[in-house]
């Protein structure tokens, strides 16, 4: 059977947390460890595979990533945009 697949990246927030993870002045690397505390554990390079779509996120990775950002989850998807 095919796979089928709505979107050509794995996940619809990947760019959304790089935008907001650049303005505030954070790279990858002090996103890992940060969220290392909570404890998430995501590499380096698995942050870099999710900003450029190329890896799921799960809920839990979602909920950690907003945390050490300091925005809310709805925040990455970019809804609140959306529907205004």
């Amino acid at each position: 059977m095919k796979k089928i697949q709505q979107y050509d990246k794995l996940n619809i927030i990947g760019s959304r947390i790089k935008k907001i993870r650049k303005e505030k002045k954070m790279s990858q690397k002090i996103l890992s460890e940060k969220l290392e505390l909570i404890p998430v554990y995501l590499c380096r390079g698995s942050i870099s595979r999710i900003e450029n779509g190329n890896r799921a996120i799960n809920d839990i990775e979602i909920d950690g990533i907003a945390k050490v950002l300091g925005v809310e989850p709805n925040t990455l998807f970019n809804w609140e945009e959306d529907n205004k």
